[in-house]
């Protein structure tokens, strides 16, 4: 039986780890297929306080995950859940590899997996030129070309953001109008550093061993194909928030986000932290000061029902 059980090893896992493991609640975190989260794939971090230089991602979720096991944290390596049964406490975790968990409470930090075209490119250039995130990305790409692909929303802000660095941002869309609301799309269409590439589709990231040097587009209606040279890709596709295992158990949005009233979800003991329940802004310091909150709630929670 463990007092927290914390599902995630990224920016709001292991901070939840570091504030459960002091409070000598002696947390076990189940790392899952990615331990360390998104920060995993991408390079260099400039915006986490506290490094004025910058921090490699793995490095920062390294330093993160021996300060929480410093305090008395467990990891489980290799496995993760398949599917939760919160009706009752305690709490019931199946695994997709080892033995069934039970808790007496329970921090979802599952995280969100950005979509990506699904390009073998895509992948080889991952963190050399190729990102899901603007914000956290954008800075590297001062003064040169990027290419962004996607027709919502978000694609129009990542590629406003975009702007401030870049020396050209071309939005590429498959359609000859964008999904976004019309005030996002006007501002967008109308930026004199964005170059929309209308009914076009990504047919290939291009780039050498220095990292990603263009991208190749192809026209949807006459099969034509252009290279369009750019130092860095940017997918803005949407993501995936990690919740299948939880379907049934919490409420969630349409797209899959768990919803919860700060980081405490409809089931009392179980809470949230991340990117898991965040759509808006994805970011690792929101995820890290999420995970001290759900550590905090359920450090009370425990101590009310005197566990």
């Amino acid at each position: 039986m463990e007092k927290v059980v914390i599902i995630g090893a990224g920016a709001a896992g292991l901070t939840a780890a570091i504030y459960t493991a002091r409070a000598n609640l002696e947390p076990l975190v189940i790392e899952g297929m990615q331990p360390g989260g998104q920060l995993t794939t991408t390079t260099e971090v400039e915006n986490f306080p506290g490094f004025p230089d910058g921090i490699d991602g793995t490095e920062l979720m390294d330093k993160l995950k021996a300060q929480a096991e410093r305090f008395g944290a467990k990891f489980l390596q290799y496995d993760a859940v398949a599917k939760a049964d919160f009706s009752a406490r305690p709490f019931k975790l199946e695994m997709m590899a080892g033995d069934p968990i039970e808790a007496k409470t329970v921090i979802v930090a599952t995280g969100a997996t950005a979509k990506y075209l699904g390009l073998e490119s895509e992948q080889k250039f991952m963190g050399r030129g190729v990102s899901a995130c603007a914000t956290c990305d954008g800075a590297f790409y001062k003064d040169v070309p990027v290419v962004i692909v996607g027709g919502g929303d978000t694609a129009c802000e990542e590629a406003m953001f975009l702007t401030r660095f870049a020396s050209k941002v071309t939005l590429v869309h498959r359609r000859d109008q964008l999904r976004a609301s019309k005030i996002m799309a006007d501002r967008t269409i109308n930026h004199p550093k964005i170059e929309m590439a209308w009914n076009s589709v990504i047919d290939e990231i291009l780039g050498d061993d220095s990292g990603v040097t263009g991208v190749r587009i192809k026209d949807v209606n006459t099969g034509e194909t252009k290279e369009i040279p750019a130092s860095g890709y940017f997918s803005a596709i949407g993501h995936k928030p990690n919740t299948e295992a939880f379907a049934g158990q919490l409420d969630m949005d349409e797209v899959g986000y768990l919803i919860a009233n700060g980081v405490k979800t409809k089931i009392d003991g179980v809470y949230t932290a991340g990117d898991v329940s965040d759509s808006v802004y994805r970011q690792a310091v929101t995820a890290a000061g999420t995970g001290c909150a759900a550590a905090l709630e359920a450090e009370r929670f425990l101590e009310a029902q005197g566990d």
